[in-house]
């Protein structure tokens, strides 16, 4: 099958569009990603996995690095073979050129960050009601939510330049909380205040069997690993994209992973297992258990609102350059690929992914049961699993599709052990996922499908009009269709 010329250049009656900003060197990049994969699953999660396992909760998060780091490898092959934005929509379509399978693989990645964004506004709005003592009900933490995410927008509209120096300050105040729950948690340890024997104690949900809670708690833990494969999104605006990528991810993955189990481990030892499930601000809960009193305890809400303000920031991003990437590849409508000529940011896929992400929070917050924390981060983790699978599928493919400049190649069996180990823990009878992840997933394919449909009319109405942009963009839109 014949892949679609996607360098070819389309000329059309439009203005002609500025590129991306390319802001984004070794030091930025590997804080970008170290700031992507910090955030809301540690800070928000951490109780939930504890839920399935019991004190044991660092495991699931070391099998959650593993998978990670295997598909990051297929990542780092493709990103540093075809250095654009779009990733893993670009990467299906240079493969198997069926517009369909790219619009779906696009779609899900998209709703993934706009869903992980949603986890980060609830954490965001549920820290922040807390540290300011708020009464915790629906009405306010959904509010909160809701302006967060408006705020989130016009930080990305301001430029790429000022979201990556935002996203500096906010991944170090991530960090600085994360590195101030070992230390007082370590601090409460050595105090004699702390119970060992919890961070072995293997406790199983319900009748769940012992490799079911275990994958059952990956599955979410994953959803705290996540984040690496949104730099590929930032390819185009990165300085040098083939030579850095490699070591700047895999450094990012391996700090984020000692970091989660250094966390997770002090969290048990603090924190009674029955206390901990259930909890939406479980590092607060551990600080307070360690250090009742103490006077640096108030600022563990806000320094978490900001952490998980970082995730927010970097998925919408993500989401609106992806739009951006594949609406210049002409998978997406063209409209998506406007870009501001005063900032150099995409305006127009910014506001869609706003919109969407605007709804989903309206939605599930006034519709969903349980912890909407456990439910929008399992659903994130999801569907990302899903394209992470097809991901390293993929690089085998492209392996046919030689490139004029060096890049990372990774050896065949880690995608061929990526591609078992994602389906395994998407499938519902192997990773004992909670249904309604699955019901929010396929609510949002759905979506998917009918605005590919819309699309399709539209084009079809547009070539029969015989304009201008359509006629000239004739040929590779007809090689996209198939």
């Amino acid at each position: 099958m014949t892949d679609p010329s996607w360098t070819q250049v389309v000329k059309t009656a439009e203005p002609e569009q500025p590129e991306l900003k390319r802001a984004l060197g070794p030091g930025l990049l590997l804080l970008f990603i170290v700031g992507d994969i910090l955030g809301t699953g540690i800070y928000a999660l951490t109780g939930q996995v504890a839920a399935e396992v019991g004190g044991a909760a660092w495991v699931p998060f070391l099998l959650a690095f593993a998978v990670a780091t295997v598909t990051a490898f297929s990542y780092l092959e493709l990103v540093t073979k075809f250095p654009q934005a779009a990733g893993a929509a670009l990467y299906t379509h240079k493969a198997f050129g069926i517009h369909f399978l790219t619009f779906i693989v696009c779609f899900i990645v998209m709703t993934s960050g706009i869903t992980s964004a949603a986890t980060a506004s609830r954490a965001f709005a549920v820290n922040l009601s807390i540290g300011f003592g708020l009464p915790d009900a629906v009405g306010t933490t959904l509010i909160i939510a809701l302006a967060f995410i408006v705020l989130i927008m016009l930080v990305n509209l301001r430029g790429v330049t000022e979201s990556v120096w935002l996203n500096v300050v906010l991944t170090l105040i991530e960090l600085s909380g994360l590195l101030l729950v070992i230390f007082i948690g370590m601090w409460a340890i050595f105090g004699g205040n702390a119970d060992w024997g919890r961070v072995v104690a293997f406790e199983t949900a319900d009748d769940k069997n012992v490799i079911l809670a275990v994958s059952t708690a990956t599955s979410l833990a994953f959803f705290a690993m996540v984040g690496f494969e949104d730099s590929v999104n930032m390819a185009e605006e990165t300085k040098n994209p083939s030579k850095i990528f490699p070591k700047m991810m895999l450094t990012g993955l391996g700090l984020a992973a000692i970091v989660y189990v250094l966390v997770s481990i002090t969290v048990v030892a603090l924190v009674p297992i029955g206390d901990l499930v259930g909890s939406e601000a479980p590092l607060v809960t551990a600080v307070e258990n360690a250090a009742p009193g103490f006077p640096i305890n108030s600022l563990l809400p806000f320094i978490s609102m900001f952490a998980v303000a970082n995730t927010a920031l970097i998925n919408m991003m993500m989401a609106s350059r992806l739009l951006y990437g594949m609406s210049r590849q002409r998978v997406l409508p063209t409209f998506l690929s406007k870009v501001s000529h005063s900032r150099r940011t995409p305006w127009a896929a910014i506001l869609f992914t706003t919109v969407l992400a605007l709804g989903l929070i309206t939605y599930v917050s006034l519709d969903a049961e349980g912890s909407i924390v456990a439910l929008l981060g399992g659903t994130t983790s999801l569907l990302l699993l899903s394209v992470f699978a097809i991901v390293n599928v993929v690089v085998l493919v492209l392996r046919k599709q030689p490139v004029d400049h060096e890049h990372f190649t990774t050896p065949t069996v880690m995608p061929i052990i990526g591609a078992i180990t994602c389906l395994y823990l998407v499938f519902p009878f192997t990773s004992g996922r909670d249904g309604g992840q699955y019901g929010i997933a396929l609510v949002l394919l759905a979506i998917g499908v009918v605005l590919w449909g819309v699309e399709r009319v539209f084009r079809k109405v547009g070539k029969g009009s015989g304009s201008p942009a359509e006629e000239s963009g004739k040929t590779s839109e007809e090689t996209a269709d198939r």
